[in-house]
């Protein structure tokens, strides 16, 4: 027998055998009784026994330990009191049921706690309908989730989660990007961060002295640990995951200085919505070296690129006031895009071509990232068997194997496993046999000490916190959030503080949200207000609004237009009020967009296909981010870009500050140095 299969039963075995007798017992009746303890001497019983109650604990599950009294060497007594194992009880609403539903049927597969969250939503929905069963109306459609991205970077995020849990600093090989070079690191890790697609660990670097954020993704090795005592490092007590986590992208170091940035009333909303955070805001009225109208943006910032790159890409509706060194450097990009575009850069010859990328699939799906802790499903398990034997039901194996998203052979070891844990005495929880197509089961005495749902496991708990914060208000079927509060209030904490944080989507409103998707549920009128960003101008629409999804510039409302006669997305950051109306509308046929398409790939049926070089300085970039068509030899790469419109590509090229030039086609190109001219003139003013 495999040992971690010996140390699951012996540690559900102590579990049973301590709910059932109920009153303290001695370390001595613990080993005379319990399955996997007999047989073992005195020294060899007190490893096994401390090692299973610190992973006990590690799983939330504490045992009371009652001390002897002084001056008495005798045995310390040990009970499981029920608050310490059992789940207290959440009365969800229907809606609030439904929208837990609706988050596990869009996050299966698709996100990198996917199986936790299934385990955690049966906990939570014991008695009632299963979680698995996808709502009638779907409302909700993800074409970019948090999917963890290969089997590499799911046993990276599976192993920080365990030594964020265990306080334990971890070693690896970590690039550089900035400098290009690949060096070690020794981390105490703080936090799991994701934002724009990507898994942070925000954690103190031993080598800098100091909190550092570092990507998963360029992570060259496996993480180990660097000691092997039971714990490494205290966290620094004013540690505050927040902050990190409403940092603009201009932020992610330690701050070099304070901009000050003039915006357009055009767009000034747009950036107090967004980016007020991350910064102060004043009317410009009165400062000397901006426009009379519009705001002045203070914001701090630790990469100068990254925020020319966001002020580029607003054009002339945004413009750097200082300090002077930061109005300097973005003069330079500016001319050097000019430079560029009205006399591109000779290409140097080819290198190489690579091969396009091909996503990792497992059973016909992106493969799934972390694996849920065995004991959890277990316990799950005995959970739902107990049931089914206390209503006399069999169970069918197809669907019980579908619900937990293992195979046969692991349903039949874990139903073999569970078949041996028991009380002591010759006690047994429950004895279960595949029988065909279906199981029956027979409950055995005290085996209804698992037939009410566990306590959430911490890797649980954060599944299912992060998955409500990554969907936000986005589900017009019930409240996410008052789901939230209720689900946090029966865990005594927010496991949102300890070890993750999901950020906000990009292109993300949740008042906007809430109001489409009363909207959608409704199917009632929709008036919104909508800046054309593109024409600089704004438009009031009446639309019908069908559900709302993300893709890769953050989140839409899909609709029908009936003043186009055509279905039409409008991006959530770029509706600058919306309001429902009394009138309701009927659903249309084939209205549905493909989630599959467009919101993942950024490809739209009417694109054309740009080739765009990139510098040698951010071809490192390029190939984290871009399809890269051609490598050079003086390390510039050259990418392809698919674009619906011109004004969109300007933005794009723009926001890469003088490091991309449009090589084809022509009339992009003139596009994009006529917009790099307007900001240089602009800047002389």
């Amino acid at each position: 027998m495999a040992k971690d299969t010996e140390k699951l039963i012996r540690q559900l075995s102590l579990i049973s055998f301590l709910m059932a007798e109920r009153r303290p017992v001695t370390a001595l009746e613990i080993r005379q009784e319990v399955e996997g303890y007999s047989g073992m001497n005195e020294d060899a019983f007190a490893r096994r026994f401390y090692a299973d109650r610190s992973e006990l604990e590690a799983l939330g599950i504490e045992l009371k330990v009652e001390k002897p009294a002084e001056g008495y060497y005798e045995a310390e007594n040990y009970t499981l009191p029920p608050e310490n194992f059992y789940l207290p009880a959440i009365e969800f609403s229907d809606s609030e049921l439904g929208a837990l539903r609706t988050a596990l049927a869009l996050l299966d597969g698709e996100f990198a706690y996917a199986e936790p969250l299934r385990l955690a939503l049966q906990q939570l929905s014991w008695g009632k309908p299963s979680p698995l069963n996808a709502p009638e109306q779907r409302t909700v459609a993800l074409g970019v989730t948090a999917a963890a991205g290969g089997h590499d970077l799911s046993q990276r995020l599976s192993k920080i989660e365990t030594a964020i849990f265990r306080r334990k600093t971890i070693l690896f090989e970590y690039y550089t990007m900035g400098r290009d070079t690949q060096e070690t690191r020794k981390v105490d890790p703080y936090h799991l961060l994701f934002r724009g697609g990507q898994f942070y660990l925000v954690g103190h670097s031993h080598e800098r002295g100091e909190v550092r954020v570092f990507r998963l993704s360029r992570i060259r090795s496996k993480v180990s640990y660097s000691s092997k005592a039971e714990h490494d490092f205290v966290p620094a007590p004013d540690f505050d995951p927040r902050v990190y986590a409403a940092r603009a992208d201009w932020q992610l170091d330690d701050p070099l200085g304070v901009a000050r940035i003039w915006v357009s009333p055009r767009i000034d909303w747009l950036v107090q919505r967004h980016f007020g955070h991350a910064g102060s805001i004043t009317d410009a009225t009165g400062a000397d070296d901006a426009p009379e109208d519009g705001i002045v943006f203070e914001t701090p910032y630790s990469h100068s690129r990254e925020l020319i790159s966001w002020v580029m890409g607003l054009g002339d509706r945004a413009r750097v006031l200082g300090p002077a060194e930061l109005v300097e450097e973005t003069a330079e990009r500016v001319a050097l895009l000019v430079e560029r575009h009205a006399n591109p850069p000779e290409q140097a010859p080819v290198a190489r071509r690579p091969s396009p990328a091909r996503p990792v699939e497992a059973n016909g799906r992106r493969e799934t990232p972390i694996r849920p802790e065995r004991f959890a499903r277990l316990v799950t398990l005995a959970g739902i068997l107990i049931e089914a034997a206390r209503d006399g039901a069999k169970l069918d194996v197809g669907g019980l194997r579908d619900s937990l998203q293992i195979t046969d052979e692991e349903l039949r070891e874990d139903v073999d496993l569970l078949n041996v844990v028991n009380f002591g005495g010759g006690a047994y929880v429950l004895y279960a046999e595949v029988q065909g197509d279906t199981m029956e089961v027979d409950p055995e005495p005290y085996g209804d000490n698992f037939a009410r749902p566990a306590r959430l496991l911490p890797l649980e708990a954060k599944a299912l916190i992060a998955a409500i914060d990554l969907i936000g208000e986005h589900i017009a079927e019930g409240s996410l959030t008052s789901a939230r509060e209720k689900i946090v209030a029966a865990l005594g904490q927010d496991p949102a503080g300890d070890g993750l944080k999901i950020t906000t989507a990009k292109g993300d409103d949740s008042e906007i949200a809430r109001v489409v998707s009363g909207a959608i549920c409704e199917r009632r009128l929709l008036e919104i207000e909508y800046y054309k960003e593109n024409e600089d101008e704004f438009s009031s629409r009446r639309i019908e609004p069908y559900l709302l999804l993300n893709g890769q510039e953050g989140w839409y409302v899909h609709s029908f237009d009936p003043d186009r006669d055509a279905p039409r997305s409008f991006r959530l950051d770029r509706i600058k009020s919306a309001t429902v109306t009394g009138e309701r509308f009927d659903p249309r046929p084939g209205i549905e967009p493909d989630v599959q398409g467009w919101p993942r790939t950024g490809e739209v049926a009417a694109s054309r296909v740009t080739r765009l070089w990139i510098s040698p300085e951010r071809a490192r970039w390029a190939h984290e981010e871009r399809r890269v068509a051609e490598e050079l030899e003086d390390g510039a790469v050259v990418v392809e870009l698919h674009y619906a419109g011109d004004d969109w590509l300007v933005r794009e090229v723009l926001k890469q500050a003088g490091d991309a030039v449009v090589l084809e086609p022509d009339d992009a190109r003139a596009k994009v140095l006529e917009a790099a001219e307007a900001l240089s003139g602009a800047a002389r003013h």
